[in-house]
């Protein structure tokens, strides 16, 4: 399992610790990745997703898992993700040609 975010595509970085005597060492940076169950109000269903915890921020910001996943881009979404996208385009395409 890779350490990215599944929603923003958060990644691993890497980078130096610089010590007070100038010194490099070369280290990595993770995301702070939780496994965490969002709530679909247009699929009524819980999904699983591992995102970072500034995401779940995002989501909330953005009015939920179904208004984040509409606007964000198709290329930072994982597979699992953009196939949840697709199921709730394709559900509310349904649910406009039915109302």
């Amino acid at each position: 399992m890779s350490r990215r975010c599944e929603l923003t595509g958060k990644a691993v970085q890497t980078g130096n610790l610089v010590s007070h005597s100038n010194r490099k060492t070369r280290t990595r940076f993770l995301p702070n990745l939780c496994n965490v169950t969002l709530i679909s109000d247009t699929l009524q269903r819980g999904i699983r997703f591992r995102v970072a915890a500034a995401t779940l921020r995002s989501v909330e910001h953005r009015g939920g898992l179904d208004a984040f996943l509409l606007k964000a881009g198709d290329a930072q979404l994982s597979t699992n993700a953009l196939s949840i996208k697709r199921e709730i385009v394709k559900k509310q395409a349904t649910a406009a040609v039915a109302g």
